[in-house]
């Protein structure tokens, strides 16, 4: 049977009239991400409890108020705090093996199938708001965290491995054994919740290594390591043989470096983790990169651009032909921003390919092509190819040699717009580098369009963002007068539950745009130095890493740390 659409059983429960219905679907053209809920609620047509209501109907689920419900101890030790995080669900009820769970999101019934398989229980639905839900789980897991992970490891340090140990480097490995352990409830469990924790917490990276003594576990989130409880370390064989099951790799073999690919559905959401496993003095270190689509925003208003940059950029990114390079150290957000691009010019009349060592993320209607250096597809390779396939506009991945910068300048002069990315301290350096690659000054000040310098930088955590003075030495790190820098008020993080006591929560980035006019051309081919041209770019408007990290700190977003950390090569004064 065709399941009532949303729209209608709120005009049938009396909440819209058909007008305000046709009101809604207009407003929803201009925004079409957005439920037809989110937007009555945005008007102001409707509440927060007329729309749990007609969800309640759509989907044949009771509602249930989460304020006034009693949710016994044993209930909530079911369902780990990080799952309830991340799949938006509130443990309420066990009956006869029945899971009842309060859902902010009815529609999202890949969560009910994830939670049986991760639960082995029945799982039944019931509807909550998002804001119950939120409230309900901060309430009731109030530093349960570290309870669930601390009996996690009671239970792992019990796992009993035999007589004979995991790690034990001579004689014959006991497969059948170890794949057997690497099986068992508690490994999966621990992999299951620091995965999960990982993704609430936005990591990008979840890294295993063995020590002598130890097997750590550290998460990467907002560029920084944390390190999470240690499982123990006779059970290291066993998590790595489970995690190159996950990725279908070979466990037998452990002396050469495997990579895989681990494919998850969280909550309806997929997430790719990257698997890389590598072979160390004390066993085999695992590195998987969290690829969540729902956290990378491809959106190039979402990135913290400067609008005035923002509006140059588009500008750059609609020209025909030439080459625009985005430049900065690895981690800098180089791919995100230049997805970004590409995702917003990405119609039906443009043909885009892109080449790329990895493919990070899978984009509709671009034609992604992965390099392989192994059977010699290499950036130069790819290109050539690529130009047969009649783009418009061509991704390459990262200008790595004079062959691939070649082929570039050869696409841009055949009316192809090009976008890469190279490493360079800044947008002038770019240009020396190039020149230094063997790409003649003539050719580059005919091709080159822009060049995008950036960094990523932490944001200070809006729950325990907190005002300080500080030091004469501190503001002297930012190079301004001093009188002038004490005009401004200055913030910082003090730690709370929801930064991790970091006092950071999110990144932003900091932006050099330096667009080649026929000025700039004229010094690249009077070989003019990196600092001229900087200054002259400088006198024409554009802001340096160092101007915009400064901005940043004035506007409460970022720490003085930050900026110094991430921008104090950059000067060049």
């Amino acid at each position: 049977m065709a399941q009532r659409k949303l729209g209608q059983i709120l005009v049938d429960l009396g909440y819209l009239t058909e007008d305000n219905l046709w009101d809604i679907l207009e407003e929803q053209k201009k925004s079409p991400g957005e439920v037809i809920g989110q937007v009555a609620k945005r008007m102001g047509l409707v509440t927060e409890a007329q729309v749990t209501e007609a969800l309640a109907e759509q989907f044949g689920m009771p509602v249930v108020n989460l304020a006034d419900t009693n949710i016994l101890p044993k209930v909530l030790e079911l369902v780990p705090e990080t799952m309830a995080s991340v799949y938006k669900i509130m443990p309420i009820s066990l009956k006869d093996n029945v899971l009842t769970v309060a859902m902010a999101d009815p529609q999202n019934l890949a969560a009910l199938d994830d939670l049986r398989n991760f639960l082995g229980y029945d799982v039944r639905g019931a509807v909550s708001s998002m804001p119950e839900v939120e409230a309900a789980i901060a309430r009731h897991y109030a530093s349960r965290t570290e309870d669930d992970m601390e009996g996690l490891m009671g239970e792992l340090e019990n796992l009993e491995m035999g007589n004979k140990s995991l790690n034990e480097k001579r004689g014959p490995i006991e497969l059948g054994g170890e794949d057997e352990i690497s099986s068992s409830h508690p490994i999966r469990k621990l992999l299951n919740m620091v995965i999960l924790l990982a993704i609430k917490d936005q990591a990008s990276d979840i890294h295993f290594e063995p020590f002598e003594d130890e097997f750590k576990i550290r998460v990467r989130a907002d560029g920084v390591l944390y390190e999470m409880v240690p499982p123990p370390r006779h059970l290291a064989s066993a998590i790595v043989s489970r995690i190159k099951v996950m990725a279908n790799l070979d466990i037998a073999e452990r002396r050469m470096p495997q990579d895989g690919r681990i494919e998850l559905n969280v909550g309806g959401n997929s997430v790719d983790l990257r698997v890389s496993v590598l072979p160390t003095m004390f066993g085999e270190a695992v590195v998987m990169r969290v690829l969540d689509r729902t956290v990378v925003q491809l959106d190039l208003g979402k990135i913290g651009m400067d609008p005035q940059i923002l509006s140059r950029f588009r500008e750059m990114i609609d020209r025909p032909n030439g080459i625009v390079l985005v430049t900065g150290p690895t981690g800098s957000g180089k791919t995100t921003t230049l997805y970004s691009a590409l995702n917003e010019l990405n119609d039906i009349e443009t043909k885009i390919i892109t080449t790329e060592d990895p493919i990070e993320y899978d984009i509709d209607g671009l034609i992604q092509v992965p390099i392989n250096s192994e059977i010699d597809v290499t950036f130069a390779k790819a290109l050539r190819a690529i130009l047969r396939h009649d783009p418009d506009k061509i991704l390459v991945g990262e200008i790595r040699d004079f062959e691939t910068a070649e082929i570039a300048v050869q696409s841009s002069l055949t009316g192809h717009l090009v976008f890469s990315t190279l490493h360079t301290n800044d947008a002038p350096s770019a240009v020396t580098r190039l020149r230094d690659m063997g790409i003649p000054p003539f050719l580059i000040t005919a091709t080159v369009e822009a060049v995008l310098a950036q960094r990523l930088v932490r944001r200070i955590c809006v729950e325990c963002r907190t005002e300080f003075e500080p030091s004469d030495e501190l503001l002297m790190e930012l190079q301004l007068p001093l009188e002038q820098a004490r005009r401004y008020k200055f913030y910082y993080g003090k730690g709370c539950q929801r930064c991790n006591n970091s006092g950071y929560k999110g990144r932003t980035g900091l932006y050099e745009l330096l667009t080649i006019n026929d000025e700039i051309r004229d010094m690249i081919s009077s070989d003019a130095s990196v600092d001229e041209m900087r200054n002259l770019a400088r006198s024409q408007g554009m802001t340096t890493l160092r101007e915009a990290g400064l901005k940043l700190i004035f506007d409460g977003i970022t720490t003085i740390d930050e900026i110094v950390r991430e921008t104090v090569m950059d000067d060049g004064e």
